[in-house]
Order: structure tokens, then C-alpha cells, then sequence
């Protein structure tokens, strides 16, 4: 003898919070990548400048005109700046990475406190129905009894 099934009243909201929970593991993969591509592009830099420093070097020893020596020192600066930029962009991107991961925490933690809740309530339901159940076995048998007894 079993009695209703158990039906959660707040699954709308725990599949709301479940698909927020996916939304923000997306947002933060994208972050992650987006920081991946950003270190990639730093280290692109860093090595444009160490290239043109050398190619600088190279030059002081060898016999260049002026208008040479000022576009290397220009290609030298250009470059420095695309570093700097770089690093900028990789600091905006450590931080976006760190909003999303909160994000994400905080997500998993409102999903997982509904998930608690409806294991709660369904355990809580279970018991229930086994009170009922046992009162009505209980029952079943005191009406046995006293039919064998009259």
C-alpha cells in the first residue's frame, strides 16, 4: 500500500538554479580560454620585444643609417607598448576569470541548497508514508484480532 508519490513544489526554481549553475560553468570556461588566449598573447609580445631589442643591439654594431637606426628604435617602442597592453589585457582577464568563479560558486551553492532541501523533504515524505502505512497495518490487524476474538 503506497500513497502519493512524492513531488517536489520548488523544482521549477531548482531547475532555474540548475540551468543558472550551467550558464555560469560556461561563462566561466569562456573566461578561462579568453585568459588562456590573453597569456598566449603576452608571451607573443614579450618575445617581439626581446627580438627587437637584439635587432637594436645589432644594429648599434653594425654601420646603419639614421633613418634605420629611428625605425628600429620606433619598432622597439611600438612593440614595448603591445607588451604593456598585453599584460593589461591579461590582469582584465584574471579578474573577469576570478567575477565568473565567484559567480560559479555562488551558483553551485544555491543549486546545492535546493538539492539539499528536496532530499530533505523527500525523506521527510517517505517517513511520512510509512507512519501511514504502519497505522494502517496496525489497524488491519486490531480489526483481525477482534473478529477472531467475537
Amino acid at each position: 500500500m503506497t500513497g502519493p508519490s512524492y513531488r517536489f513544489r520548488l523544482e521549477r526554481v531548482r531547475a532555474l538554479r540548475e540551468r543558472a549553475e550551467d550558464a555560469a560553468k560556461q561563462a566561466f570556461a569562456s573566461a578561462m580560454q579568453e585568459r588562456i588566449r590573453s597569456e598566449l598573447a603576452l608571451e607573443e609580445a614579450a618575445l617581439r620585444v626581446e627580438l627587437a631589442r637584439e635587432a637594436q643591439l645589432a644594429a648599434a654594431v653594425q654601420t646603419t643609417t639614421a633613418a634605420e637606426l629611428v625605425a628600429r628604435q620606433a619598432y622597439l617602442e611600438r612593440s614595448e607598448r603591445a607588451h604593456r597592453a598585453s599584460q593589461e589585457d591579461l590582469g582584465r582577464c584574471e579578474m573577469a576569470l576570478e567575477q565568473r568563479r565567484g559567480e560559479l560558486t555562488e551558483a553551485s551553492r544555491e543549486r546545492e541548497a535546493l538539492e539539499r532541501l528536496k532530499e530533505q523533504r523527500r525523506l521527510e515524505h517517505e517517513r511520512e508514508q510509512s507512519r501511514i502505512e504502519a497505522l494502517t497495518l496496525d489497524e488491519i490487524a486490531l480489526n483481525g484480532f477482534r473478529r477472531r476474538a467475537a
